[in-house]
């Protein structure tokens, strides 16, 4: 109890003894539990990563919908190419924590009645995992975060031109129609808005406000 408490003051962290030593010794559950949750969260950071990667791919074959600052050159294959290297940077670390997990798992399994003497791979890459998260979070941040940029035109007109809208105004024409004009407009590649304005089914007015960007993201049906 002496040394914990002298710990815990020079340290000036709030550290305790553990209820149960003998569990304690005997099992490292805590450890994997601990890098679980930075798994997680690596996890979560990573496949954000990796919607931005997508997000801001193109410009003429890929969506194209966000800018990321320019960290590099680019391509030295490709000229004028700007890789999204900060998002690989943290699906990288991801990829790391997510190993490093697997090891501390495997290490907490491999102990034997009533001692683990595989605490030195649990603590290097519990601490390695810490770290990294840490730094992967800063630099995803302030290098990458902070500096995007949208295209609006460009979202704009992929929204314009989305058969998906249809599903805005079925509940107002009814699934049937709606089932038509997005198949026409898939076949002769004339937007959703024509079809509708073309057939006078809808009023361009009324169009309008149910296709209004903003309001198709709020749940509920678009009272017109």
């Amino acid at each position: 109890m002496r040394v914990i408490r002298e710990t815990a003051k020079n340290a000036g962290l709030d550290l305790y003894q553990s209820y149960d030593m003998i569990d304690a010794t005997q099992n490292l559950d805590f450890y994997m539990s601990i890098s679980g949750m930075i798994k997680s969260c690596a996890v979560n950071m990573s496949k954000m990563a990796s919607d931005l990667r997508l997000m801001s791919s193109g410009p003429r074959t890929g969506l194209f919908e966000i800018n990321l600052p320019a960290k590099q050159n680019g391509s030295s294959i490709m000229p004028g190419k700007v890789n999204p290297v900060i998002p690989e940077v943290v699906n990288q670390v991801a990829f790391n924590i997510i190993g490093n997990d697997t090891a501390i798992t495997l290490a907490a399994e491999a102990g034997q009645l009533e001692l683990n003497a595989f605490e030195p791979v649990i603590f290097y890459n519990l601490f390695e995992s810490i770290e990294t998260l840490g730094n992967a979070a800063a630099t995803f941040t302030d290098n990458c975060i902070v500096g995007i940029t949208a295209n609006a035109e460009r979202c704009k007109k992929m929204v314009d031109e989305s058969i998906g809208i249809v599903t805005a105004i079925c509940p107002h024409i009814g699934y049937e129609k709606a089932a038509a004009i997005a198949k026409e407009a898939l076949k002769t590649d004339v937007s959703v808005r024509s079809l509708i304005l073309e057939k006078g089914i809808m009023t361009e007015e009324r169009l309008n406000k149910i296709l209004d960007p903003f309001a198709m993201t709020e749940p509920g049906i678009q009272q017109v």
